[in-house]
């Protein structure tokens, strides 16, 4: 068994059926960790010259694992994982049946790749394949928390309701059965259809948020091209559906679910205002798309992903946090005192800023 650190980028593109194949044998792997998604995400956002792909083989040539990652320079020296900010998880691939030894040759090409720089795998969902990895780990290591991700059991719509007090349950039934009466219909994107369908959501998207904040980055260019490129592949392969809804014939909102062994998770949708002025409650509709695909296949949560809003709250979901794994070497301790420090500071700004908040909510916004 042999660890090797693949930078080219034709080499990347030509690990795609090898690295499906992995995929396949993880049970703990999420879309964000196919390749068509890295590899697009790559494409789209990546460095010349950075980056850094740590494989390990088998004598027979067979791929067990796999560490996606990159370099970067700032704040500190560091080998982050392929994503970014658009990927809700970040992780490894490990083939299940060989995991032990797997892990350990992987353990020990990280080390050695990383001789001048921290090694930082952001947003591991718990229970990520990298865990292994952190527990192998002889040099300084720590773990502090990430983003909050909200979970709901995978259960059919209907055993949902059921989990919400009565009168709260009631409500939800009757905003479902205005949806069957305004005529609203949805069905699944073939796949050779889903680039068109894509491009309307990102447009209805722009729409919906028109004069309000939003992620910026999903307006841009390279966003757009980066979901083309990816989420076709992923249909074929059963890791995304694309939904659309009908209103008249005419599409008024397309969703993008993501899917995986352990979850489904809806990643982003598109919705025209025309919805809301019927009255259609997007938010129910588009769980109703989303809980339908635990029917199929039998998953461990249907997942909210990333952010703590309000309105996700209202299905008694169960919070569960990231974790940020962070590891270094002897030399190389210093860079993790360094991100210790700033993760305290960002976390004591925002408890700062909540107090601010809270602070001009009850002096009517007129303190000073």
């Amino acid at each position: 068994m042999r660890a090797e650190l693949v930078t080219d980028e034709a080499e990347f593109a030509a690990l795609a059926a090898d690295w499906a194949d992995l995929y396949g044998r993880c049970a703990t792997a999420t879309p964000f960790q196919s390749h068509a998604w890295l590899h697009s995400w790559w494409l789209s956002y990546g460095r010349r010259g950075r980056l850094r792909l740590l494989l390990v083989r088998a004598a027979d040539g067979q791929l067990l694992a796999v560490a996606p990652l990159m370099a970067v320079r700032a704040p500190l020296p560091a080998l982050v994982p392929l994503g970014g900010a658009i990927s809700d998880y970040g992780d490894v691939l490990v083939d299940d049946e060989r995991a032990e030894e797997a892990v350990v040759a992987l353990t020990e090409g990280l080390a050695a790749a990383a001789r001048t720089a921290l090694i930082d795998f952001r947003e591991v969902r718990p229970g990520g394949a990298v865990e292994r990895v952190y527990e192998h780990w002889r040099g300084p290591r720590r773990r502090v928390g990430d983003s909050v991700c909200l979970e709901l059991p995978a259960v059919p719509m209907e055993e949902l309701v059921a989990r919400l007090p009565s009168a709260k349950a009631q409500r939800v039934r009757a905003k479902l059965r205005k949806l069957t009466s305004l005529g609203v219909e949805r069905s699944a994107v073939a796949p050779d259809e889903v680039d068109g369908a894509l491009r309307r959501l990102l447009e209805l998207h722009r729409l919906q948020w028109q004069g309000r904040k939003v992620t910026s980055e999903h307006l841009r260019q390279r966003f757009c091209e980066h979901l083309v490129r990816s989420v076709g592949p992923m249909v074929r392969s059963g890791d995304a559906v694309v939904t659309e809804f009908r209103l008249d014939d005419d599409v008024v909102a397309v969703d993008l679910t993501l899917l995986s062994r352990e979850l489904a998770g809806g990643y982003l949708y598109g919705a025209h205002p025309r919805l809301r002025e019927r009255k259609a409650d997007v938010a129910v509709m588009l769980l109703d798309a989303c809980a339908e695909h635990t029917r199929e296949r039998t998953r461990g949560a249907l997942s909210l992903l990333r952010g703590n809003e309000p309105y996700k709250h209202h299905w008694r979901p169960e919070p569960v946090v990231n974790q940020r794994l962070l590891l270094a070497r002897r030399r190389t301790a210093p860079l993790l005192s360094a991100a210790l420090c700033d993760v305290a500071a960002r976390r004591r700004g925002k408890e700062l800023l909540h107090r601010w908040e809270s602070f001009r909510e009850r002096s009517g916004d007129g303190g000073s």
